[in-house]
């Protein structure tokens, strides 16, 4: 059973940075998919980053972190980092880390492709 721990949240000025992390135990498949996923009280989750691996890394970024967020993953240490830039208040949020098998073809790009969640990390960003 994939287990995943957040780390790194904190509270920010706007136009500040932070690096998230997710430590992976569990070995998942080298088919999976992992992502962050965002979500605000009484909204819906998210999805922020995912990357996957079919021979070559692929990446996927929601509208709201294109061009100021980059997922990474580091397989030696089973860890996966989001890299957060130009941090805005309408960014404060729980970070979830996710992961779950990549069935077919899938795009690993909706909360709902994901069976295994962290416990989240907040991300406060004070303008």
């Amino acid at each position: 059973q994939v287990q995943l721990a957040e780390s790194g949240g904190a509270s920010v000025q706007s136009g500040g940075s932070l690096r998230l992390s997710c430590a992976v135990s569990g070995h998942p498949s080298r088919n999976y998919c992992l992502a962050w996923v965002r979500q605000v009280a009484g909204k819906e989750r998210e999805l922020v980053a995912s990357i996957f691996n079919t021979g070559g890394i692929n990446r996927h970024y929601g509208a709201p972190a294109q061009g100021r967020f980059t997922i990474s993953q580091d397989n030696s240490k089973n860890n996966v980092y989001l890299e957060m830039t130009n941090l805005r208040p309408e960014d404060t949020a729980l970070y979830f880390c996710a992961a779950g098998p990549r069935i077919g073809h899938s795009l690993c790009n909706r909360p709902a492709d994901f069976d295994a969640w962290g416990q989240g990390t907040q991300v406060t960003v004070s303008s």
